[in-house]
């Protein structure tokens, strides 16, 4: 899938809060560090994961299901697999009226999810995750340790 980067600053740039869904507690997993990131970064970010509902993550209480989130969402990014993803978007077109983003992880992706979501107005990124995205967009991969636009083989 292509996306452009204006594409993908614009969406950035006007999302504000992120619906995370099948967010772990584990610091080392992908979800709890991007989740994290996103935070640090200023973006109010709603923990989803029934596992592990009514914890505290990023300073937020997780919720087990996206129903249960009080509020607008703009975007609910997914962090589970490619086939759990149909149930995951039919529910947030059922329940998160203000939703403008799907996202789905690195390795995450759905045409017919897709698809539906995008029928109904809603833009949908598959296969991309925001912090990579946002350190690339905004110049911040240096921090990462990714392109540092040095090349040496010196130690």
């Amino acid at each position: 899938m292509q996306y452009s980067d204006a594409y993908l600053k614009q969406i950035l740039n006007r999302t504000k809060r992120i619906a995370v869904v099948g967010v772990s507690q584990n610091p080392v997993r992908p979800s709890y560090y991007v989740a994290r990131y996103l935070k640090l970064k200023g973006f109010d970010v709603v923990p989803v994961n029934p596992g592990i509902a009514g914890e505290t993550l990023f300073g937020a209480t997780v919720v087990a299901d996206l129903d249960q989130i009080e509020g607008p969402v703009d975007m609910v990014d997914i962090f589970r697999r490619s086939d759990a993803v149909p149930p995951i978007v039919e529910r947030a077109l059922e329940v998160l009226p203000d939703l403008k983003t799907i996202w789905m992880q690195i390795g995450v992706s759905h045409d017919e999810a897709a698809a539906q979501a995008e029928a109904k107005g809603i833009d949908v990124i598959q296969n991309r995750c925001p912090k990579i995205e946002y350190q690339r967009l905004f110049g911040e991969l240096r921090m990462g340790g990714f392109a540092t636009g040095v090349i040496s083989s010196k130690l």
